[in-house]
């Protein structure tokens, strides 16, 4: 059993962080938070040296390597800065339904695409009467001669409104017993007629990547457009969770991370009632706590990965993974802000910011509810 990372992936962090200190400025993440504006300039050039979609095979511009290597890069850029990195990071959203299950031509249109910063991809899954139940949905798809024709409506979409395409989940057999054996992926490119999207509202956090709704009224796209296999959708949106789980993971990592780094390099420069904050023993076990919860978050991420890699795909422990590494970024952050006193409330800070943007890491890709869910299905298996 080995704990170490190869010299490639080490050297793939140090790319990253290289990186993330000649691009990442502290005040221009305020600006862009405060406008909520994409990092246009930041992803291209990300996309320029190969940090996007790093897992993708080399012939669509990716560096075909494998999940450890990606969510290595997401932990990093989120580490640098939690909004700044979870825009770059999430930009090739969903992309992995085409890259797993799509068809060849589906892939050599879009995937160098995607990793090199020329579109964003999306992934349309949750309903506004649905949440996190995808196994039914109100989305339809029908056949008409070549074509499918859609309707329906998804909320909660990242990237939406930029993405150049988004893969979309979609009832093609509606008497399909039970629902979800018939639901289909399919790609719709954005322009298509008939395909709109309206912005949710302000968020909390995560100000820099777009959240929208996409609705979709008698949408047409080539019966080619499917993505994988027809009715089989549910199953291919399964895997691809077990791997954007893991990222979700690394994002909430990151995000932890950095918000240890400057709690860490405040208390140690911070002097209070004669001392140096980090000499108080509370302060040092409040550090003590939180480089525990962000170490066992790293384990079980980076475990999950290697799983994935090895072809050995774990619901499990990827559910386990998202969920600790998620709490872990909410409570660190948190303990950032209070070992900061009030300037930790001051967006200059950043604390503050990196605390909003943990947050969702416990709400998207599942929320902490569904991941338990999934955690005791594996553990008690079918029940009558």
């Amino acid at each position: 059993m080995e704990f170490e990372l190869s010299k490639t992936q080490k050297d793939i962090q140090k790319a990253v962080k290289d990186f993330t200190k000649g691009e990442f400025d502290k005040e221009l993440a305020l600006e862009l938070d405060k406008k909520h504006e994409f990092p246009r300039k930041i992803w291209q050039k990300a996309g320029d040296i190969g940090l996007i979609g790093v897992h993708f095979p080399e012939e669509y511009s990716g560096q075909g390597m494998g999940s450890l290597e990606d969510i290595l890069v997401i932990e990093e850029l989120c580490r640098s800065d939690s909004t700044i990195g979870s825009a770059v990071a999430l930009s090739s959203f969903a992309s992995e339904l085409i890259m797993h299950n799509g068809s060849d031509e589906q892939k050599e249109k879009w995937l160098p695409q995607v990793a090199e910063a020329k579109t964003l991809s999306a992934g349309a899954f949750t309903e506004p009467d649905h949440g996190s139940d995808i196994t039914f949905l109100d989305t339809t798809a029908v056949k008409e001669g070549d074509e499918w024709v859609i309707n329906g409506a998804k909320t909660f979409i990242t990237n939406g409104g930029m993405a150049g395409f988004y893969s979309v989940m979609c009832q093609t057999d509606p008497e399909a017993k039970p629902s979800y054996r018939g639901i289909s992926i399919i790609l719709v490119e954005a322009d298509r007629e008939g395909l709109s999207t309206v912005d949710v509202g302000d968020k909390m956090g995560i100000n820099m990547m777009s959240t929208t709704e996409v609705i979709l009224k008698d949408v047409r796209v080539p019966l080619s457009n499917l993505i994988g296999k027809e009715n089989k959708g549910f199953y291919h949106v399964l895997h691809f969770f077990d791997e954007s789980r893991i990222q979700v993971a690394a994002q909430a990592l990151g995000t932890a991370q950095g918000a240890y780094d400057r709690a860490l390099e405040y208390v140690k420069g911070r002097e209070q009632f004669g001392k140096k904050i980090a000499q108080f023993q509370v302060t040092q076990h409040k550090l003590a706590d939180m480089a525990t919860k962000i170490e066992l978050a790293r384990l079980m991420t980076y475990k999950a990965a290697w799983n994935f890699d090895q072809g050995r795909i774990d619901p499990k422990l990827t559910s386990m993974a998202k969920m600790v590494a998620a709490r872990a970024a909410v409570e660190v952050a948190d303990e950032a802000i209070q070992l900061h006193g009030g300037y930790g409330y001051m967006k200059e800070y950043e604390v503050e910011r990196f605390y909003r943007d943990a947050k969702i890491t416990e709400i998207y890709e599942g929320t902490r509810e569904i991941q338990k869910n999934t955690i005791a299905s594996a553990i008690l298996g079918k029940m009558k």
